[in-house]
C-alpha cells in the first residue's frame, strides 16, 4: 500500500520547515499529529434509539473506520436522559487512515462548507491540541445528501506532541489547515 501524501508531505517538508523554525536540535523534537478524534454528539437521540445507530454509520463511512456508540454517563432527569443511554458517535484515528482523512478533509470537505472564510484560531486547548466544529456532515463526499434524514455536525479534535499552542498552529498551517485570518 503507498504512503499517504500528507504523510509524505510531513517527513519531507513540514519537519524541514519546523525545524527551521523553532531551532530544533533534532528532527525527532519536531511535533506531529498524533491522532484525530471524531465525536459526535446525536442529542435528540433520547426519542429515538435509530438516530445513533445512523451516526455510527456515517462516521463509519466517512473514516473508514468503525465508529462506537457513546453512552451517557448519569442521569438527567430534564432531558429525559437515563445512564448508560445511547447519546452519540466517536472514532479515534491514527496512522495511515489519520493522514487520509486529513487530505480528505482539507482538499475536499472543508472547500464545501458554504460561505467558508476559514477555520477558527480560537480552537487551541493551551496544550497544543486543537478542535475543529462541522456544522453539516454533508460536507463529506461519501455521505449521499439523499439518504440523509437529519443535518448534524461533529467535533473534529487534532491531538498533536505540540507543548504549546504556537507549534500546533504552524504544524497544523504547514499541513494546509485553512485557518481564518482574526489574529492580529
Amino acid at each position: 500500500m503507498a504512503t499517504p501524501r500528507l504523510k509524505e508531505i510531513y517527513l519531507n517538508q513540514v519537519v524541514v520547515q519546523l525545524k527551521d523554525k523553532f531551532q530544533y536540535k533534532s528532527s525527532m523534537q519536531v511535533p506531529k499529529i498524533q491522532k484525530i478524534c471524531i465525536n459526535k454528539g446525536i442529542g435528540i437521540a433520547v426519542t429515538d434509539k435509530k438516530l445513533v445507530d445512523v451516526g455510527v454509520d456515517e462516521l463509519t463511512q466517512i473514516t473508514g473506520q468503525k465508529a462506537v456508540a457513546t453512552k451517557s454517563k448519569k442521569a438527567i432527569s430534564n432531558f429525559k436522559l437515563r445512564e448508560n443511554m445511547p447519546i452519540g458517535a466517536r472514532v479515534t484515528l491514527r496512522g495511515d487512515q489519520m493522514y487520509e482523512f486529513l487530505d480528505r478533509l482539507l482538499t475536499v470537505a472543508l472547500p464545501r462548507v458554504r460561505d467558508f472564510k476559514g477555520v477558527s484560531e480560537k480552537g487551541f486547548d493551551g496544550r497544543g491540541n486543537y478542535t475543529l466544529g462541522v456544522k453539516e456532515q454533508i460536507i463529506f463526499p461519501e455521505i449521499s445528501i439523499d439518504k440523509v434524514s437529519r443535518i448534524t455536525g461533529m467535533d473534529i479534535t487534532f491531538v498533536t506532541s505540540a507543548s504549546t499552542d504556537e507549534e500546533s498552529y504552524e504544524l497544523l498551517k504547514a499541513f494546509g489547515m485553512p485557518f481564518a485570518n482574526l489574529k492580529k
